[in-house]
């Protein structure tokens, strides 16, 4: 392992709760604790915020993405005090890395002004509960977005086709006849009333809620052209500088609230109760001994102890969902529309080949987002998998039905260019790629607790209630995120410890 810069002693070394990991989960639950007054102690190993949902250059992702579980390479503390130690171990979520760069020396020229996000495609919901929490917890001082341009999907004729994003633009759209613009329309007025009426005569019925969304729009006879819709344009928005903000927003957030941070600094065991078997303290990096009443890790460890003459056991074991996540990232040369730099497409079941049991969610994001150099755009993919081939085999397919493979076209060493197809249009070409397998895991609330990893789910809302559930199982008479008077966004970071 690599040698630790010297850090001063933590003060104090009592804390209500330590958290490890700088997760979006375990970042809402610094801010959430931290606003109701608890001392937190924040850390993380890495050298930079996020962990699973961070934004990284491509080198920096390709490290972290790397399938080496380990164990931290320093001495288990001694016993005594009535204490015994139990062993972190660190396992690796990812699988099946496969990162490719066509451009190299491109690449090399501009790795620090890329921003990839490790959980995407994903995007903000403009009116979900997410955004609920980034406004009642203060973070949105901290962050800033843009909204998504447009949505997509790929119809049964291979054709890309524009989500219509108002009453004009449904009746003007040339790919619904009169009758399918007819029944979409009286859709749209039946959830309307649902949501503004007064009466339970213009209400959605609560037999037609509990159903699956797919089941109710066959219901309301909604041809399949219109059940593959994503959400219209305005209804996404983007953080600038990528997903990463999102952590760092509620970092800063409880920092403010007097959260303590220290980034670079591994914890290399626990400190357990002899007798009880509880959770005590933990041994830093440093060498430093820290106690709290609660602790929450982030989902890459497991923790196992052996107590007096009991075997040794798990304390703290994700549980595995059976469900994977397969996620892409491609880096091109020009927009995949050349009207369009940040648009989200859809890939229903079947559009792309005939065994397609899944939807791909694919997004793509440019320089105006600052994710990366002006005049490139990065392309995020996602689909649910039960095995790794298979969802390898559904990102190609998409990736294949977007890309031009052909790298011979592109010029190493100078910036990104385009070629010219007949119709004049930019063609983009592929300069980098990483497809890789996220495990998924449920956290869970024990002795020690644990957070989730990033879902298969296109917004934030599964996470924050993931997130939610365990603040309330720690502090059950709290409230997450009470209201308090504004302030001066500019008074943070005075109590973080980080080199």
């Amino acid at each position: 392992m690599t040698e630790l810069p010297p850090y001063p002693p933590i003060e104090p070394s009592n804390f209500d709760l330590i958290i490890v990991g700088t997760g979006l989960p375990e970042s809402i639950l610094a801010a959430a604790a931290s606003a109701i007054g608890k001392s937190v102690l924040h850390l993380d190993p890495n050298p930079f915020y996020g962990s699973h949902f961070a934004s990284l250059p491509p080198d920096d992702l390709s490290s972290f993405l790397d399938p080496h579980p380990s164990s931290p390479d320093h001495a288990a503390p001694s016993e005594g005090d009535g204490l015994a130690s139990a062993i972190i171990n660190l396992r690796s979520l990812y699988s099946d890395v496969e990162i490719s760069s066509f451009a190299p020396e491109t690449l090399e020229q501009h790795s620090r002004k890329f921003n990839l996000d490790l959980a995407g495609p994903r995007v903000l919901f403009c009116a979900d509960k997410a955004i609920d929490a980034i406004l009642r917890s203060g973070a949105n001082q901290y962050v800033e977005f843009k909204s998504i341009d447009a949505s997509l999907f790929y119809d049964k004729d291979g054709n890309l086709v524009n989500v219509p994003d108002s009453r004009a633009a449904i009746f003007k759209d040339k790919s619904l006849s009169l009758v399918e613009k007819n029944v979409l329309m009286r859709f749209f007025k039946l959830v309307q009333q649902h949501f503004s009426g007064d009466g339970e005569s213009d209400r959605i019925s609560e037999e037609d809620l509990a159903s699956p969304f797919f089941e109710f729009l066959a219901k309301m006879r909604l041809p399949e052209k219109i059940k593959s819709f994503p959400n219209a344009v305005g209804a996404l928005i983007y953080p600038i500088y990528g997903l990463g903000e999102l952590a760092q927003a509620f970092c800063r957030r409880a920092a403010v609230k007097g959260c303590i941070y220290v980034l670079r600094m591994p914890v290399i065991a626990l400190h357990m109760d002899k007798e009880c078997g509880q959770y005590r303290g933990v041994r830093l990096g440093s060498g430093q001994d820290i106690f709290s009443h609660k602790l929450v890790l982030e989902p890459s460890f497991t923790v196992q102890s052996s107590i007096g003459s009991q075997p040794q056991n798990s304390l703290m074991e994700n549980v595995q969902v059976k469900a994977k996540v397969a996620r892409g990232i491609c880096i091109l040369t020009s927009s995949l529309r050349p009207d369009v730099s940040n648009f989200l497409i859809v890939y229903p079941p079947r559009s792309l080949y005939p065994e397609q049991v899944t939807s791909v969610r694919v997004l793509q994001i440019g320089g105006n987002l600052a994710v990366c150099p002006s005049g490139m755009f990065v392309l995020y993919l996602s689909a649910l998998c039960d095995e790794a081939s298979w969802g390898k085999k559904i990102l190609h397919r998409a990736i294949n039905a977007l890309i031009n493979h052909d790298d011979s076209k592109i010029s190493e060493g100078t910036p990104p260019s385009t070629v010219q197809t007949e119709d004049a249009r930019a063609d983009p070409l592929l300069l980098w790629r990483a497809l890789y397998i996220q495990e998924l895991t449920a956290g869970q609330v024990e002795s020690v607790s644990s957070t989730p990893m990033p879902d298969g789910s296109l917004g934030f809302n599964d996470a924050l209630d993931a997130t939610v559930k365990l603040f309330q199982t720690i502090y059950p008479h709290e409230e997450f995120f009470p209201e308090t008077p504004a302030e001066d966004p500019e008074d943070d970071g005075a109590l973080s410890v980080e080199t």
